[in-house]
């Protein structure tokens, strides 16, 4: 393993949705709207490449398209006419992003792969591309770095760039830029020694000669 891929997701919401756990009477499902990736070289210099992304259809279970909430499109910047002229079935783009991360592991800031993706798989009847095994959460990394648990579980996609210092990364609340964001983040403790490449292999259940799990 020379690389892993940082990816991020953007997803339907409502205003006080997260907080009640979507249990409002109008809350719509959690259906991803965007993915973004970037690759991560785990030798040095630990490039980062450019981002890709690609607009997901959030389609319900009755199969119509679900309207995107004021709030989403005020947060993300992502709009109806963006969906419909860009938006790939879910499936479609995981296949893409398979291709992209060449079989390397996929990192997020949290569970993405289960709060948004694995939800919008169900909802469509869709079967995933990518085995749940190549998704990781970043976030024990930082702790493996050093971090205290109690602050890094305070952080966010978009605000752990200034926690270390950094200049921001990529556009917060799209995908692309928070995987930036993650990714420069990790790009930091690697290059200062905070974390090893061996680090995160062994982390993503990887081993110098092949995986382990």
């Amino acid at each position: 393993m020379e690389t892993v891929v940082v990816y991020d997701c953007e997803f339907l919401t409502a205003p006080g949705a997260p907080q009640r756990f979507w249990c409002g009477p109008d809350d719509p499902d959690p259906l991803t709207i965007q993915i973004g990736a970037v690759r991560l070289d785990l030798s040095a210099p630990f490039a980062v490449s450019d981002p890709v992304g690609w607009y997901v259809r959030p389609v319900d279970r009755d199969g119509q398209l679900v309207p995107l909430h004021p709030l989403v499109t005020q947060l993300t910047g992502i709009s109806a006419a963006m969906i419909e002229a860009e938006g790939l079935d879910l499936g479609e783009a995981l296949a893409r992003l398979d291709d992209f991360s060449e079989g390397a592991p996929l990192l997020a800031w949290g569970k993405d792969e289960l709060l948004t993706l694995a939800a919008h798989l169900f909802v469509t009847g869709t079967q995933s591309p990518i085995p749940a095994t190549r998704f990781r959460s970043a976030v024990p990394l930082l702790v493996r770095a050093g971090e205290p648990v109690e602050r890094v579980q305070t952080l966010r996609s978009h605000t752990i760039c200034a926690h270390f210092g950094l200049p921001p990364a990529g556009v917060a609340h799209d995908a692309r830029g928070d995987a930036q964001s993650v990714a420069a983040v990790l790009q930091h403790l690697l290059a200062t020694g905070r974390l090893t490449a061996l680090d995160v292999m062994e982390f993503c259940g990887q081993s110098p000669d092949g995986p382990t799990s």
